[in-house]
């Protein structure tokens, strides 16, 4: 065995960054042939952004800086390449259909990248770019459901892709804070479909699943049918939101409230005894008040129940609600919350699970939570990325990419 892992060569480093509104994660893994190994994590708290959104770079980098060096260290490795995940209420995705005359020719990758770059050609916003067009489906000819059609022969090749557009600023101040840093952006990658390679199933995907990452700032979703995504949304709600009112409810710091949140926290109040009692430290000089446990799972009860109610009827509204047969995955650092798979059982009427980061090896013990779910989600995406540029660059991702680096 030892003369094995002598002899073994080194694999491709490819690192993930979730810059997030509470803590930015930094996961460094390295890639084999047969698995993907985790050797480095760093996580620090965030200091720079709002509801997702960068609002002070100078502190955005200090963060991040930060959060490199912890898994530098533990890697026991140098990176300067990431992929980077970006949220907030100002992404945007839509479906879009492409249509392409093939006069029964064999259809190759070159008509493939053509008929996707016919469904991109839509009007956006000014102040919006495409981060993401994600192919969901072929058609050729009157034959539907097709996953790839190279080699078919028709008449008509058709595609619908799903497409994700992001802020000009958004985007510009990623890339200025990661640069800043000593890092070059590869690529930016929504972060629920970064989240969803580590915590979704191929079967669930298939047969049709939600998945809701509730991050500090943000609430992302991103819904799964047939192998493919089908629809994207962002909430400007997160685990942030939770804090805030106990501080406000329990007139404490929110330091405090933070704290007592993943102490004493939950999402269903009935679950609560009621003769259990929690310490609240209370601003100014005042002596630390003794308050009901039950009275501040109330508090977070209220909020979380509200962010599950705007993602069902995000599910209702879409029409992709019915789709979802294998039910709800929610991941994210509230995903930590007790009960709430519970609370989100009785919302969506569907079955429920918390996601963790699977399908990588080594330091798993570091990730093993749905706090790192997006880092190691866009280790992962960028280990796919590098797979395919070592395969050889093809049109429309490789226009993506030289788009994406040159944007700053």
């Amino acid at each position: 065995m030892g003369e094995e892992q002598e002899f073994r060569e080194e694999g491709r480093l490819v690192a993930g960054v979730d810059i997030g509104t509470t803590k930015i994660c930094v996961v460094i893994g390295e890639v084999f042939p047969d698995e993907i190994e985790i050797i480095g994590v760093g996580t620090t708290a965030s200091m720079g952004l709002k509801k997702g959104v960068i609002v002070n770079i100078e502190s955005t980098v200090e963060s991040i800086r930060n959060a490199v060096r912890e898994a530098e260290d533990m890697a026991e490795c140098d990176v300067d390449t990431v992929y980077v995940g970006i949220a907030g209420s100002h992404i945007k995705g839509f479906n879009s259909p492409g249509i392409l005359a093939i006069n029964n020719q064999e259809i190759t990758n070159r008509q493939i990248d053509e008929v996707i770059h016919a469904a991109q050609t839509v009007k956006i916003s000014d102040n919006q770019r495409i981060i993401h067009v994600l192919p969901q489906e072929y058609m050729v000819d009157d034959h539907t459901g097709i996953q790839n059609p190279l080699g078919m022969t028709g008449v008509r090749l058709v595609t619908n892709v799903h497409i994700v557009t992001a802020d000009i600023t958004a985007i510009h101040n990623l890339y200025t804070s990661c640069n800043r840093a000593g890092l070059q952006v590869k690529q930016i990658v929504l972060e629920s479909v970064a989240s969803a390679l580590t915590v979704l199933t191929k079967e669930e995907k298939e047969i049709g699943v939600a998945l809701v990452d509730i991050g500090g700032g943000t609430t992302d979703l991103a819904v799964f049918a047939n192998g493919t995504i089908k629809h994207t949304w962002e909430l400007g709600l997160g685990g942030n939101n939770l804090t805030n009112d106990l501080s406000i409810g329990l007139v404490t710091p929110l330091q405090e409230a933070e704290r007592l949140k993943y102490l004493y926290g939950g999402a269903l109040s009935e679950m609560i005894k009621e003769n259990h009692v929690v310490e609240v430290p209370t601003v100014g000089e005042r002596r630390p008040r003794k308050v009901s446990q039950r009275v501040l799972v109330e508090i977070l009860e209220a909020r979380i129940e509200e962010i599950l109610q705007l993602v069902n009827q995000e599910l209702i509204d879409s029409g992709y609600k019915e789709r979802i047969n294998s039910g709800i995955v929610i991941t994210g650092g509230t995903a930590l919350l007790d009960n709430i798979t519970e609370l989100a059982e009785q919302i969506f009427d569907s079955p429920v699970r918390i996601g963790y980061p699977e399908g990588v090896s080594g330091k798993v013990e570091e990730i093993d939570s749905p706090r790192c779910s997006a880092a190691v989600g866009l280790m992962l995406f960028g280990s796919k990325d590098e797979t395919r540029k070592h395969q050889g660059p093809t049109g429309m991702m490789g226009r993506m990419a030289s788009w994406l680096k040159n944007i700053v």
